[in-house]
């Protein structure tokens, strides 16, 4: 099986640590939008199994599972994801054992095109819920479907990210003599970065919060410049300044739910109790159990990974805890 850092809590029935290791890892999308005033789905269909299913494939080697999710849909659809909440895992048995296949929500608009390649996929089709329950091949793939229902149901599917960052791993305290402000990533830190680069690529956030402090910009600032963002270094969230003025660091994080643009912050080991209690501010007793509450809280390079309603302002829906991959 691939090796992967990734890990993620269950938010809407997710099982976790239940059963053995699959022997198949994959991920995909339930690609959606509204159509006529409607939920619809995206199906496609596969002339090599002549089945009906979501866009979904094998974790290659170097990969998170959220960017496996991610690559599959753009390969086997052209259209570009940005994950949305995490839905159930499915577990069934194929010819090299048992297969786990992670899915997320992806939200389309309503003339999105896919284009499928003609020899993976062959065909695709926007369906109604009813139409998908029908269609599909895997009854496995009811469950996933029938979490994005319920989702939507209760208004809560159309989401935006809102993510933590812990910057990646700095040079030790103790081998650095000049300001701190300027302590830099060691090597194992900067693969680090370029890691996050690639994992925040899966939920494209399009604003970047950080501490001035170079190791957190080392950290965010490259996959602002790939994905051409803004970046808005925020001196509260540094070590020093939330030392002094916590609820300044807080009074930042607060403004990731007050406007309704994907957003990233990242900031230190230190300030994360102050931003894990504005999170929990915003979600659900549920929802706050699985927030990290112990020090460190993060490892280097580690995010927290919200999903908030739009539809319910400030509401988070989903957590997950995520770690890029570690060579």
């Amino acid at each position: 099986m691939p090796s992967t850092a990734e890990k993620s809590l269950p938010t809407t029935g997710e099982r976790t640590g239940a059963h053995r290791p699959a022997d198949v890892v994959a991920a995909g999308c339930l690609c959606w939008r509204r159509g006529n005033g409607a939920l619809e789905v995206l199906l496609i269909h596969r002339p090599r199994y002549d089945d009906w299913s979501f866009p979904k494939g094998k974790q290659d080697d170097g990969e998170t599972l959220p960017e496996t999710a991610h690559r599959e849909v753009r390969e086997e659809t052209g259209l570009t994801p940005r994950l949305g909440v995490p839905l159930p895992t499915i577990r069934y048995e194929v010819k090299d054992g048992t297969k786990d296949v992670r899915y997320w929500a992806a939200e389309f608009g309503p003339n999105a095109r896919p284009q499928p390649d003609g020899r993976e996929v062959d065909e695709y089709r926007w369906v109604s819920t009813d139409e998908a329950r029908a269609l599909l091949s895997n009854p496995s793939d009811l469950e996933p479907l029938a979490a994005l229902v319920a989702l939507h149901e209760r208004d809560d599917l159309a989401t935006r990210p809102a993510i933590v960052v812990r910057h990646a791993k700095a040079k030790p305290r103790s081998s650095w003599s000049r300001a701190e402000g300027d302590r830099p990533l060691a090597a194992t830190g900067k693969r680090q970065a370029l890691a996050v680069t690639r994992l925040l690529r899966a939920w494209s956030p399009e604003r970047v919060l950080t501490s001035p402090w170079l190791r957190c910009l080392s950290t965010v600032v490259p996959y602002a410049r790939k994905a051409g963002v803004g970046v808005r270094e925020r001196p509260q969230l540094t070590e020093a300044s939330h030392k002094r003025h916590p609820k300044k660091a807080a009074a930042v994080a607060q403004t990731m739910f007050d406007k309704d643009v994907p957003v990233a912050l990242c900031t230190h080991r230190p300030v994360l109790p102050t931003v894990i209690k504005v999170i929990a501010r915003h979600a659900s007793h549920e929802l706050t159990a699985l927030l990290p509450a112990k020090d460190p809280y993060l490892s280097p390079g580690e995010m927290i990974v919200l999903q908030v309603s739009r539809r319910h302002r400030g509401r988070v829906v989903s957590v997950e805890l995520v770690k890029p991959f570690d060579d």
